[in-house]
């Protein structure tokens, strides 16, 4: 297989690590909606090529390709973009086709019935997690799906859940050496992050204070169905509203609620 690659290679006259044009095209594209992804704002032209460091020529074809495709609309009076509605379809879609999906909003409805607290479903991408399914607290203030939206793992009980299912090595090896905070309560050293990690193997779930929103205390735990696992489960609590033990009981419910829904997926195959 490797002589057949290598006379491929040198009959098209390019060299293992050259990257042919409609590949760095769709690359760019990829990186493009990225970019959008991340930012809350309508971006500029010059805003893209600061941001991006793509040639504005590039740029030029890449946002109308991607503006006719629907990828992204458009503010005629700013000469501005934004990220389009085809971004939501397929961002729904993946929703729509992943299996643990209604098993876990159905657990997610009888976490907020018993503690009347705001639930959250959540994958690990990376040094990220990202939220899949939010069910809001009756006596939310803001109602704001957090569906799509990423936060570090260090710095959310949902992430340290999940990083607590690794090892030591492949925590260092995946981290980043500086763990950037969100709020000043948000761990940023690696020695802290694993001694927090080592109670939350302890206790059987993670928790935070004010490490990743001002303002609010979180627990979380793993649902166990993959090794290791991939997907937490999280309670968001007004620091006002709840004490030690108020939070003792909620992350105890949650580790018991993540297990059941766990054997659950295993009996029906879902892995």
């Amino acid at each position: 297989m490797p002589q057949k690659l290598d006379t491929a290679v040198a009959a098209s006259g390019t060299t293992p690590s050259a990257e042919p044009a409609g590949v760095k095209s769709a690359r760019r594209a990829i990186d493009l909606i990225e970019t959008f992804a991340a930012n809350d704002v309508w971006l500029s032209l010059s805003d893209l090529h600061t941001r991006t460091g793509f040639p504005r020529s590039s740029l030029h074809g890449l946002l109308r390709t991607l503006l006719e495709a629907g990828w992204l609309e458009a503010d005629a009076n700013t000469a501005r973009y934004r990220l389009g509605v085809r971004a939501l379809i397929c961002g729904t879609a993946y929703l729509d086709r992943d299996a643990i999906v209604p098993f876990a909003t159905e657990a997610l409805e009888r976490i907020r019935e018993k503690t009347g607290f705001t639930a959250h479903f959540a994958r690990r991408n990376g040094t990220e997690v990202v939220y899949l399914e939010t069910r809001e607290s009756q006596h939310s203030t803001h109602l704001v799906s957090r569906v799509g939206r990423t936060l570090p793992t260090h710095a959310t009980a949902l992430g340290k859940a999940l990083l607590a299912e690794l090892t030591h090595d492949e925590i260092e090896s995946l981290m980043p050496a500086e763990l950037p905070p969100l709020t000043p309560n948000t761990i940023t050293d690696m020695a802290a992050l694993h001694a927090d990690l080592a109670r939350t193997r302890e206790r059987g779930y993670a928790a935070e204070i004010e490490e990743g929103t001002l303002g609010v205390r979180c627990v979380a735990a793993v649902i166990p169905y993959r090794i290791p696992g991939t997907d937490a489960m999280s309670c968001s609590m007004p620091i006002g509203q709840v004490t030690d033990a108020d939070v003792q009981r909620v992350g105890e419910l949650l580790a018991e609620t993540t297990a059941e829904l766990g054997q659950q997926l295993r009996r029906a195959g879902i892995r």
